[in-house]
């Protein structure tokens, strides 16, 4: 593993003092410099079959959205195809049709065009009934989202970006930002072609991040995040001695100013640490991809390079390399195997597990059984793995 323990001397005393139980002293301290430690990657088999549960629900998801939304959940193959969006997603109206005709447990094909099967149209009004139940909780995510960024607002492209992460149905301007005008505005600002999604009200009580709402109102001077590791990571000692060291840092509140942290510093990588794990916490599925992130560096405050954390914190976030993009995940809410734990599991999550089971209904026995293979082998033996690793590690920890 490679594991580099590099710390220059600052001559500088921590903002406490060394004890006689050996309290590190230079660790915690606000201008030291920042510890270069790298962690090797390694797969974790739980999590990206996590993340491949999704191979291709987007996609026909966004069809769904198509077609539900037409009169009588019916639409002309000519409209559908005509359709700019669908274009972009498949590239010809071959593609699509092929992909709509593949997936027949969701969609209907006949001359007069595409509709949705009985089964898929049930699924699809729970999930409607689902979006109106969790309407307060889409509303606080959202609002907590914006409240993170530095300006208190975000590019509706980038809202965009984000909207299948967050839970936003696709009519989210008209049936959510205009639904709440005390809430959001939109605004495009002179000179800047794109058009802006804006805070109108800070709430001190959804200004409290997930950590801290962990701490049952006890000190949160310090809070250490929760951290478990892949079946098979090891920690060198210098690394867990730092990885120790670095939990005991202070913590900044994501929704705090950080504008007096030195970036160089330990102190202020726990920061941007925390603005992720509560990014992520405000997602429905504790994940979202590594690009969605860089798209946000600048709003969020963070330096050039901050997805380093990512690799550096291997038992906080977990990048998956599949599906073709680089997705992060939250280690905390999967509990060491591939479904989120109940205490993390948004109701959305549940619908939407339904409709990847349909679509794996529709494969041939041959495709179903080498998708389980390439997703799910080797599934219950890394959670077992893993949760030994961590165990392991927590209690060294």
């Amino acid at each position: 593993m490679a594991c580099r323990w590099l710390r220059s001397a600052t001559g500088r005393r921590g903002w406490r003092d060394a004890s006689p139980s050996g309290t590190p002293s230079f660790a915690a301290e606000q201008r030291a410099t920042l510890v270069n430690v790298k962690l090797k990657w390694v797969k974790d088999r739980a999590l990206d079959a996590a993340v491949s549960r999704e191979r291709h629900l987007r996609a026909a998801h966004h069809l769904l959205d198509l077609v539900s939304g037409r009169p009588g959940h019916r639409v002309t193959r000519s409209d559908l195809l005509a359709d700019r969006s669908v274009h972009k997603l498949f590239g010809s109206a071959n593609a699509a049709l092929e992909f709509l005709g593949r997936f027949h447990t969701l969609f209907s094909l006949s001359r007069a065009g595409v509709s949705l099967t009985d089964a898929a149209l049930d699924l699809r009004r729970r999930e409607v009934d689902c979006l109106c139940a969790t309407e307060p909780d889409l509303v606080a995510r959202l609002r907590r989202l914006l409240m993170l960024t530095l300006p208190r607002s975000l590019p509706l492209h980038t809202v965009d970006l984000l909207r299948w992460d967050l839970g936003l149905p696709g009519d989210y301007r008209a049936s959510i930002l205009r639904c709440y005008p005390n809430h959001f505005a939109l605004e495009q600002p002179e000179g800047d072609e794109r058009v802006w999604l804006r805070l109108l009200s800070w709430d001190d009580l959804l200004a409290v991040s997930e950590l801290e709402k962990g701490a049952d109102g006890g000190d949160t001077t310090c809070l250490p995040f929760p951290v478990s590791f892949t079946r098979g990571f090891g920690l060198r000692s210098k690394c867990m001695a730092w990885l120790r060291e670095w939990q005991t840092l202070p913590y900044t509140s994501p929704y705090a100013d950080a504008s007096s942290l030195d970036r160089r510093t330990d102190v202020s990588e726990k920061r941007n640490v925390g603005v992720f794990h509560e990014l992520l916490h405000l997602t429905v599925a504790k994940r979202t991809e590594r690009r969605n992130m860089s798209n946000m560096r600048k709003l969020l405050g963070m330096p050039q390079k901050f997805t380093k954390v990512f690799e550096r914190h291997p038992g906080i976030f977990y990048l998956s390399r599949v599906l073709g993009t680089q997705t992060v995940v939250l280690r905390e809410a999967y509990g060491g195997g591939s479904q989120l734990l109940e205490m993390h599991a948004h109701p959305l999550v549940a619908i939407r597990e339904e409709y990847s089971t349909m679509m794996k209904a529709a494969l041939p026995p041959r495709t179903r059984s080498r998708d389980n293979h390439d997703a799910y082998s080797e599934q219950d033996e890394g959670s077992e793995g893993e949760e030994k690793s961590s165990s392991s590690l927590n209690d060294a920890l």
